[in-house]
């Protein structure tokens, strides 16, 4: 929980510190202010562990890294979209369906996620650790392989 936390906060202050000078616009401020209030815990975060293979279709998924990123390898089903434009292409999000966001470890797509909840989208999770570790835990089959491991 510390670790998710610091990430959270890590990509909190990232975005605060890429914020406009007009940044100071109190419904931009009273925006973020409701948001902090009222986020969960974990700032929407998801390991790929908790989501088993079945229910991967039912997220959008959006992969927030570069194209050329996307095109070496990503999860099967998602959407680029980079994290920079997932505002302008707000349109090609639904708000009525889960959304599944992910980069390479989880920064980023935690700064887009921000983003979108700010815009209103309620429906938004950050898989922690990115495609590297849906990669490193089994992919799909990751909530499988974390419930088949042995207890300690």
């Amino acid at each position: 929980m510390k670790k998710l936390l610091s990430l959270s906060l890590a990509a909190l202050a990232i975005t605060a510190a890429s914020l406009p000078a007009h940044a100071n616009d109190k419904a931009v401020i009273d925006a973020m202010e409701g948001y902090l209030e009222f986020v969960d815990y974990g700032g929407a975060t998801i390991f790929p562990e908790q989501i088993p293979k079945d229910d991967w279709k039912k997220f959008f998924v959006i992969d927030a890294r570069d194209k050329g990123q996307f095109d070496k390898g990503h999860i099967p089903g998602a959407k680029n979209i980079e994290w920079r434009q997932v505002l302008a292409k707000r349109n090609e999000i639904p708000k009525d369906k889960p959304v599944l966001i992910y980069c390479n470890q989880g920064t980023l797509s935690a700064q887009a996620g921000f983003a979108l909840r700010l815009a209103g989208y309620e429906n938004v999770r950050i898989l922690q650790g990115g495609f590297s570790d849906w990669t490193a835990k089994g992919g799909f089959d990751a909530a499988a392989k974390a419930a088949g491991a042995p207890k300690h």
